[in-house]
């Protein structure tokens, strides 16, 4: 499943991923720094959202309260969430 997520506060507006069961894969941010964000994508390509969260959660940017890294964290878990509670819906 592709999913989307606005980001809060970031310098990226737009973090993209497909999901599938817990895995990441294909991730891609608009805006913010380039070159950093394109490394992060290829470091976390097929990753869990576990694995993710573990390593990225709270990470912040200078004084602002979040980062482009918290805000990946933050969506793979919003993602997962959604995409259980639909598996959950169909039983």
């Amino acid at each position: 499943m592709r999913y989307e997520y606005k980001t809060e506060n970031t310098c990226a507006q737009v973090i993209r991923f497909d999901i599938n069961g817990n895995v990441i894969t294909n991730i891609s941010f608009y805006g913010g720094c380039n070159g950093n964000l394109k490394a992060i994508a290829k470091l976390l390509e097929g990753a869990t959202v576990e694995e993710i969260e573990a390593k990225l959660l709270g990470n912040t940017c200078g004084r602002r309260p979040t980062s482009c890294t918290d805000q990946l964290a933050k969506a793979v878990r919003k993602a997962y969430n959604k995409l259980a509670s639909a598996v959950s819906a169909e039983k």
